[in-house]
């Protein structure tokens, strides 16, 4: 079968292309599922999100931080095909030309319009070698719960995505927003390109049960290619695009170390207890301002009026978190003392476990730094013109530097990324590199460096000497893509 482009464009993306070359030459596959995946004559929507670099915010957003992120030339592509049986069946492609396939009875639950969030997560929570699909189907799932989509139909899903998982560049995000993307202009759903991000958030933290921040999302669906997406977290407000002066640009390098958002360590830190120890944090101040709060049922949120910060930590200053509160947070405290003294947190997303101790004043000190760093980051780069350059760059790499070490105060850091910033500095200004930091949530993934462009020869050194060192050859992220607004979407006619 093949298809011809009925709407949409292109935008001359290579791996949109070559995905359009499968889908024409899916009746030749080997698998029996893959190629009689499609009906022969139904149209096919198809979507493209990418996924992100992040540049400076990372575990910040969820504190309300400014976040500075660059959409990937890596990609999450989605084929969606309606079918007139209330199932959702959904194969993804790997590189290797494995693949994963399943399906899902939307009849059961959506089609009758009985389905909660507990009831999709504890499902998909069942089979950890189907969870993957939450991400996919939770598109359906969060329509139908905060939109009131009841759907007539159906669908058949194609996933191909080149963004690489566990990298922390966000293959999840990627994914959810290219099957978003898919899905609504399949069944005729119309969604700004902020909404769209705010569900997928959704998707991830009520589908999938990770309690990642809004960022991700936002740098995939709203993302310009070769623009920093500036999002203020509070919760999600899009700012003036950041240009990258064209005499500077910015890699990852993957360092190997699979991370995960949902993660949940036993001992240690991990994301979900370091954000976690910053809503203690928060909890805390804000007991320690006199600030107004109910604090609900045991065990939900509680909500504090506060007009002082707008219930964001981010909005504290440095100065005054030192001089007023950091002396009276414990560095750590656990989660039976701080629920028996405060409740509960403010945050909707994660819960505190009584049997666990948290690290509090340092993850609390964390986005009050970084949002700090990242307002001085943005400001510089607005200000290019005005200053020398290498001045510039020189403040822009130890801004950076200052992060990752944040990172790694957090407990979020890692031996190999750690390594990956140390050959950064080495090779140094000299080299046209000046900054290196970890990305995402940390615990591994990849690094961002900034350097001056064309100094790709002394990024590919390092990932030489990196991989004579550890046996891994880092995959080398550079370049940029339109995000999925931004790339709209395919109709496909046979």
């Amino acid at each position: 079968m093949a298809y011809r482009i009925a709407q949409g464009s292109t935008h001359n993306q290579a791996d949109i292309a070559a995905f359009l070359e499968r889908l024409n030459h899916l009746n030749q596959d080997a698998a029996p599922e893959i190629r009689d995946l499609f009906t022969p004559y139904g149209e096919l929507f198809v979507a493209r999100a990418p996924g992100r670099l992040d540049v400076m915010g990372g575990i910040a957003d969820y504190s309300g931080s400014l976040v500075l992120q660059l959409p990937l030339h890596e990609a999450a592509l989605v084929a969606v095909q309606r079918q007139s049986a209330l199932e959702v069946h959904i194969i993804s492609l790997g590189a290797d030309r494995k693949h994963r396939a399943t399906f899902y009875p939307l009849a059961k639950t959506i089609g009758t319009g009985s389905l909660s969030y507990q009831v999709a997560r504890e499902y998909f929570k069942r089979n950890s070698e189907q969870h993957w699909a939450a991400y996919v189907v939770g598109a359906f799932v969060v329509l139908h719960q905060e939109r009131g989509v009841n759907f007539p139909q159906g669908a058949r899903i194609l996933i191909a995505s080149h963004v690489p998982e566990g990298k922390g560049v966000s293959s999840s995000a990627a994914l959810e927003v290219a099957v978003m993307q898919a899905v609504t202009a399949a069944f005729e759903i119309t969604l700004e390109a902020r909404e769209m991000a705010i569900l997928c958030q959704k998707v991830e933290n009520l589908v999938a049960g990770a309690p990642c921040g809004i960022m991700d999302q936002m740098a995939s669906a709203c993302g310009v290619e070769n623009r920093l997406l500036a999002l203020l977290c509070q919760p999600a407000e899009l700012k003036e695009m950041v240009a990258l002066p064209e005499e500077i640009t910015v890699w990852g390098l993957d360092s190997g170390v699979r991370h995960s958002v949902g993660g949940q360590a036993h001992t240690g830190a991990d994301y979900g207890s370091v954000r976690t120890g910053a809503f203690m944090g928060y909890r805390m101040i804000a007991e320690l301002a006199g600030l107004k709060m109910e604090t609900g049922a045991p065990g939900k949120p509680v909500h504090i009026d506060d007009p002082r910060w707008g219930g964001y930590l981010a909005n504290l200053t440095p100065t005054e978190f030192e001089q007023q509160y950091a002396p009276h947070l414990p560095e750590h405290i656990s989660g039976a003392a701080f629920l028996e003294r405060y409740g509960s947190t403010t945050d909707p997303i994660t819960q505190v476990q009584p049997e666990r101790t948290y690290a509090v004043r340092i993850p609390t000190a964390h986005p009050i730094y970084e949002n700090a760093r990242v307002q001085e980051f943005a400001s510089t780069l607005n200000s290019w013109g005005t200053q020398k350059p290498e001045t510039a760059l020189m403040r822009l790499g130890e801004l950076m530097y200052q992060s990752h070490a944040s990172y790694s105060a957090c407990g979020l850091g890692s031996t190999a990324t750690d390594r990956i910033v140390e050959l950064v500095r080495a090779a140094g200004p000299t080299q046209g590199l000046y900054g290196a930091k970890i990305t995402g949530g940390g615990s591994g993934g990849t690094v961002a460096v900034l350097g001056h462009r064309g100094a790709d020869a002394a990024v590919a050194s390092i990932a030489a000497q990196y991989e004579k060192e550890t046996g891994h050859r880092p995959h080398i992220f550079a370049g940029s893509s339109p995000g999925a607004a931004a790339f709209g979407y395919l109709k496909l006619t046979p």
